[in-house]
């Protein structure tokens, strides 16, 4: 995901990149995604994803309402999506796989 294509602007394959993550809806610069996730899944999901989020200095928002888990990505201020969110948008799917087939 790190590599630009043949003169294709950094937003069109950001936004290719987010095609291909299931769930995750877009609004404005931010991504979010809705998991159903028990209250240890929800824990074991928090936990994994703040690994990621510190390696790459990124600050997803990630809140719980009943059984469901919302993680938020990106600033919501102006900035653009970069890279790196979409890469932690991917962890994070590794992370809802590891978490939810045990």
């Amino acid at each position: 995901m790190r590599v630009l294509f043949s003169g294709r602007a950094k937003h069109d394959y950001l936004s290719d990149a987010l095609a291909l993550l299931s769930g995750w809806t877009r609004e404005g610069e931010q991504i979010r995604r809705t998991i159903v996730l028990d209250d240890t899944q929800h824990a074991a999901l928090t936990e994994r994803v703040a690994v990621v989020a510190d390696a790459l200095r990124l600050r997803p928002e990630i809140s719980r309402r009943a059984d469901r888990t919302q993680i938020r990505l990106g600033h919501g201020d102006g900035e653009p999506l970069t890279e790196g969110e979409v890469l932690l948008a991917a962890r994070i799917e590794d992370a809802v796989r590891a978490v939810t087939e045990t």
